[in-house]
């Protein structure tokens, strides 16, 4: 995913370069133009079939202009799409760090968790085992407690016989 958006990065900042430039051209060409405009618009000893020249080559020169400006202003446009979109961008892939970060820590906690129940789970087991021998131990006490208690009153039945 971090390669995909880098590399698109890079199509999207080359693709500017090239508009930046194309824009540059179209500026350079107007400028020119217009001064072509101002050079002709200076020389007032022209005829009257060189003034029809120069006010058709004024219209077109204006014409040009204006659509160099149109054209201008929709590269500047697709200069700022590429820009906000190239900043979408790289928002999106520190969010994606970001979330690659917090991921390996949950990762982490819920490793230690697993290891703290497997702990618990043998403590817990060691617990039941020591309970029941324990218990057998009791049942063990019990009936020895049981056959003494049965040894003293045969003792003491023996002894008030006699």
């Amino acid at each position: 995913d971090r390669d995909t958006d880098k590399k698109r990065i890079e199509e999207l900042l080359e693709e500017n370069m090239v508009l930046e430039i194309a824009q540059k051209q179209s500026m350079n060409e107007s400028a020119h133009l217009g001064w072509e405009l101002e050079q002709l618009s200076k020389s007032t000893d022209l005829a009257d079939s060189e003034k029809s020249f120069v006010f058709e080559l004024n219209e077109c020169a204006s014409s040009r202009i204006l659509k160099l400006e149109k054209d201008n202003q929709s590269l500047q446009n697709t200069i700022q799409e590429l820009r906000d979109a190239s900043l979408a961008s790289r928002e999106s892939s520190l969010k994606f760090v970001e979330l690659e970060k917090e991921n390996q820590q949950l990762s982490k906690k819920i490793e230690k968790l697993q290891n703290q129940i497997e702990k618990e789970k043998q403590s817990s087991q060691d617990l039941e085992t020591l309970s029941e021998e324990l218990i057998k131990d009791k049942e063990q006490l019990q009936v020895v407690m049981e056959t003494l208690k049965a040894d003293k009153d045969r003792q003491v039945q023996t002894s008030q016989v006699l």
